[in-house]
């Protein structure tokens, strides 16, 4: 005889939409299970007979911010001019974290920090994340050296990285930064596109 599941009685994207927003306020050992509980209305017993376990939520949330990391890169590779749009790109994400009322940074930054090192499964969900946006940057590196708007003296590869650990400066940055340290954002943008040319 066989035993079918229950299908689950609940909007699972909502849920880990909820999930994913507690743990990028609270990071993984500021969001207890009560949190969680509160942020998605449903019971204890519900969640953890779905997920698991706090680390598996965890893991479900990080593999929902991929697609915001989705999100970003395709719009770093969208047709133009490749440095106006690396220049949109680490703007937009600048300006985000600026105006967000919650400095929260990025997720998967904030979780390479606290939880990568203890949890392996934790780190390779970060890296995919950031293979992610370091794959669209460097599709529009190629396409700038190319049209030889970027060096070509130095790899893709390298440059993509260079401009991505910018942006996650720059983000940290935001987390404490002010209006008024807009313009020093702005300058950093410059230096950093400036690097490339």
């Amino acid at each position: 005889m066989m035993i079918m599941a229950r299908p689950r009685e609940f909007d699972e994207e909502r849920v880990l939409d909820a999930v994913m927003e507690s743990f990028w306020r609270n990071g993984y050992a500021g969001t207890s299970a009560q949190d969680l509980v509160d942020a998605t209305g449903l019971g204890r017993g519900s969640l953890y007979a779905a997920y698991a376990n706090k680390s598996g939520l965890f893991e479900q949330a990080l593999l929902r911010y991929h697609k915001r990391a989705q999100a970003n890169a395709d719009q770093v590779r969208r047709p133009g001019a490749p440095l106006k749009r690396l220049r949109q790109f680490m703007q937009d994400i600048v300006d985000t974290d600026l105006a967000a009322s919650e400095k929260r940074g990025c997720l998967a930054t904030n979780s390479a920090i606290e939880v990568a090192g203890r949890e392996p499964g934790v780190a390779d969900l970060v890296r995919q994340n950031f293979r992610i946006l370091i794959r669209g940057i460097e599709d529009a590196i190629r396409r700038g050296q190319v049209a030889g708007e970027i060096r070509s003296d130095v790899g893709a590869e390298i440059l993509a990285l260079f401009v991505f650990n910018a942006v996650q400066g720059l983000r940290v940055l935001a987390r404490i930064a002010t209006v008024q340290d807009r313009k020093k954002v702005a300058a950093v943008i410059d230096q950093t596109l400036a690097a490339l040319t």
